[in-house]
């Protein structure tokens, strides 16, 4: 009745075109199980083992045959496929770049209105999907202890953020120390040349560039209730200082937050 390994590894093969997942459990399956845990219209289903994430598409799936809006989270360690497997051979170098991929084609089959009729009238389901990846601190280790101190690290001491970090990075990991939901509407946009961050309604402004005055304003208009900067954002102390009153002026209720 739910489909066997030999669907599942049909489901996969078809999507990605070649069979690079041994023994996924099919969809059929999966949707089963969220029938019998009586999921909510917008509940959450969590996969802690995500493999080729048939959970993903189980859950896509079951929104466009009810007009669901149930979301995902699938965890998956970046465990590396065999150095001879055909997985490898097709670019994969772990199981999370399948899941990934797997997800991305079902989500386009599920909105292709004319291979997958499952939905009528303008209803399309979300199939949209964040990928966020644990990593040690966006900081360098930049605290000696005092026999190790010398006046020779003191260089090493003025950029305490890690220079291969992008400004992407530094904007997820101070929203994991809000607690703000990981999941929030992000886009960027550039404003007098500088790339300017905006997460959630209101929620969160950054920018990670020099920046000058007409940046500041901008943000500051918005209203946002936090605002973020690198210290190397300003040319000096001084400038920090005014740039920092202009936003206290017109945005007195936003925390700013300096890297």
């Amino acid at each position: 009745d739910v489909g066997h390994s030999q669907e599942g590894s049909q489901e996969v093969a078809k999507l990605l075109e070649g069979g690079y997942f041994n023994g996924p459990k099919p969809v059929r399956l999966l949707q089963r199980l969220m029938t019998l845990a009586n999921l909510k219209n917008d509940s959450i289903v969590l996969d802690f083992f995500a493999g080729s994430s048939t959970t993903a598409h189980a859950v896509m799936s079951l929104n466009a045959t009810d007009n669901g809006h149930r979301k995902f989270i699938m965890i998956q360690l970046p465990e590396p496929t065999p150095p001879d497997s055909e997985a490898r051979k097709a670019g994969y170098s772990t199981i999370a770049q399948i899941g990934r991929e797997r997800i991305r084609r079902a989500g386009d089959l599920i909105t292709d209105k004319t291979h997958s009729p499952m939905f009528a009238g303008d209803y399309t389901p979300d199939v949209g999907f964040r990928v966020l990846r644990v990593d040690s601190s966006n900081y360098r280790g930049v605290f000696f202890s005092a026999q190790d101190f010398s006046p020779d690290v003191l260089d090493d001491c003025a950029e305490n953020i890690k220079p291969e970090r992008s400004g992407l990075d530094l904007l997820f990991g101070e929203i994991t120390e809000y607690g703000l939901p990981l999941s929030l509407k992000y886009r960027a946009e550039k404003v007098s040349g500088c790339t300017v961050h905006f997460y959630g309604e209101g929620e969160l402004i950054a920018c990670f560039d020099r920046v000058n005055v007409d940046v500041v304003k901008y943000i500051a208009k918005l209203q946002p209730k936090r605002a973020m900067f690198r210290d190397s954002c300003f040319k000096n102390s001084a400038e920090r200082i005014n740039m920092l009153q202009w936003l206290k002026h017109y945005a007195p209720e936003c925390r700013v937050n300096i890297l």
